[in-house]
């Protein structure tokens, strides 16, 4: 099993817009063979110190999949292409980590 966490850097003011295009897409992702878990958050503000501050125009994708190989098949599909599209105006930057569990 791999993590992967995505952040989402999105335009200002257009986080809203943004998760509307991303929960259309996300039951097709839960369906797809290998898929675990797949889910968005957004940064609460607390007041623990180690904490990063909250950042407005960012989302958080985290995910688990089964292998690699079930992750670049996701990322190959159909719905998730047409997702690309539908928020290519939206999203700013995109930083991903792959993770093997430790």
């Amino acid at each position: 099993m791999i993590h992967v966490l995505a952040t989402i850097e999105i335009a200002a003011g257009k986080r809203a817009e943004y998760l509307e295009q991303f929960h259309r897409v996300e039951p097709l992702v839960q369906a797809e063979v290998g898929c675990i878990e797949y889910g968005a958050g957004v940064d609460v503000a607390t007041s623990i110190p180690v904490q990063i501050a909250a950042r407005p125009n960012t989302v958080m994708v985290i995910e688990k999949w089964s292998s690699v190989e079930a992750l670049q098949a996701h990322l190959k599909s159909a719905h998730m292409a047409e997702y690309r599209t539908r928020v290519k105006d939206l999203v700013t930057g995109v930083i991903l980590q792959v993770l093997d569990v430790a």
